[in-house]
């Protein structure tokens, strides 16, 4: 591991994820109504498939995916300051492991394998060696959903520059071609949901993003390219093995 890793994942919580929010079961409760409604729709129908959160963090998408019924849900991080923080928050399915490591010792075992934000922290080489080990880890037919910055955002270096750990970014062009080049057969490319929470805001927010995505649309149609692009500051992947 890089000496700056092992530097920051150790309090990567308390340095990063959580620095602007000390309650954690405030965050807790904001990230997994983030997660519910952006990953849980595209999970199997069947309940009882095998699942495992890589980079789980604190654990927002395991509670979500256990409290919507799939009871075989588990997470991994390589932060014990975050593994700590999901037992507080009495999520106990958590564990403490590098991702590669838990990867290699199961094979051929999940049906599904989720990501949030955790691929931009690798580098190229890096990557493509873990979504092979992810490819490798599934069950044939099974599905990998990952969540990650979206370069064709607009201000995308808020997102993806906000964090020192990110080694590499991601648009829906180098994001088809890593997964196809990892031998995933089918990618399905999604924005990632946008909402605030007060409903007056958020209903000028919907109206000003309307109207903003239809400018930079055609902005791209003036130079000749195409308008087809997400432009959500997140991109969500869906690939299956």
């Amino acid at each position: 591991m890089l000496q700056y890793r092992e530097i920051f994942y150790k309090q990567y919580y308390s340095s990063q994820l959580g620095r602007n929010e000390t309650n954690y079961e405030v965050k807790l409760k904001e990230e997994s109504a983030q997660l519910r409604r952006e990953i849980l729709p595209l999970l199997p129908i069947d309940k009882k498939c095998v699942i495992v959160d890589i980079g789980c963090g604190i654990g927002s998408l395991v509670h979500g995916m256990l409290a919507a019924g799939y009871a075989d849900a588990i997470g991994v991080d390589v932060s014990e300051e975050m593994v700590k923080v999901a037992h507080q928050l009495n999520i106990p399915n958590v564990i403490c492991d590098d991702v590669t490591s838990f990867l290699n010792q199961h094979k051929n075992h999940f049906e599904v394998i989720t990501g949030i934000d955790i691929i931009e922290h690798f580098t190229k080489d890096e990557l493509v060696n873990l979504l092979i080990q992810i490819k490798d880890s599934l069950k044939p037919g099974g599905v990998a959903i990952f969540r990650t910055p979206n370069m064709d955002a607009p201000f995308a270096t808020i997102f993806a520059n906000g964090d020192f750990t990110h080694e590499n970014y991601l648009n829906t062009s180098s994001a088809r071609q890593v997964m196809i080049n990892c031998g995933f057969t089918s990618v399905q490319l999604m924005p990632s949901h946008i909402q605030i929470q007060n409903p007056l805001k958020e209903f000028f927010r919907k109206i000003l993003w309307r109207c903003y995505s239809f400018r930079i649309k055609l902005e791209l149609f003036a130079t000749g390219r195409s308008s087809k692009i997400i432009l959500t500051p997140n991109l969500i992947i869906r690939v299956t093995k």
